[in-house]
């Protein structure tokens, strides 16, 4: 299974490596981490998050809030995001 929340923290870990050590091969997995995730996880029709996937990328669960799922993970990675990239040089 391939769940959300590991894939946001993944996100931040490699800009925040990327961040602090300027090597080019973290900003690589950033942007690999994060293409994945926006291609995979998110609902094309509604602004939220699948949760979970099969390791192929395929759907596992359509609820995209339950018990377990909550709106915590996805803001957090879009903030952290935010504030790691301010003042950043940027190589796209």
């Amino acid at each position: 299974m391939k769940f959300w929340w590991p894939q946001c923290e993944a996100v931040i870990a490699n800009l925040e490596a990327y961040r602090l050590t300027g090597e080019q091969r973290y900003f690589d997995r950033f942007k690999l981490v994060a293409d994945w995730a926006w291609g995979h996880l998110r609902d094309p029709d509604f602004p939220e998050w699948f949760g979970y996937l099969h390791r192929d990328g395929t759907v596992a669960q359509h609820a995209k809030g339950n018990l377990f799922k909550g709106p915590f993970h996805i803001p957090r990675m879009l903030v952290k995001c935010d504030v790691l990239s301010r003042g950043t040089d940027w190589k796209d």
